[in-house]
């Protein structure tokens, strides 16, 4: 990808606890351990525009599916959506 691609395109989003976040508060790229308020941050910076969708999946080698799995879920259940360990009590 050219390093224009790469640009954000707004220079911060409002995150999941309500502050600012920019590039530089998203998760590292080789997060390991997913938990609520990292996953939420990578959508709250897609939807807000500082990621595109093909970004974050890159930059955090996550498939479509997966990152739209997490979009879902805050969609229908809030943030505890998001949790690992409750994901079969929130299917429906």
């Amino acid at each position: 990808m050219t390093e224009h691609h790469m640009r954000a395109r707004v220079r911060y989003v409002i995150g999941p606890d309500g502050s600012p976040l920019t590039v530089a508060d998203l998760p590292p790229r080789d997060t390991k351990r997913w938990v609520i308020r990292r996953k939420a941050e990578v959508v709250a910076a897609v939807r807000g525009g500082l990621l595109s969708i093909e970004e974050a999946c890159e930059r955090y080698k996550l498939t479509v599916d997966e990152f739209l799995s997490w979009q879902r879920s805050i969609d229908k259940h809030g943030l505890p959506g998001l949790r690992a360990t409750r994901i079969q009590d929130y299917r429906s």
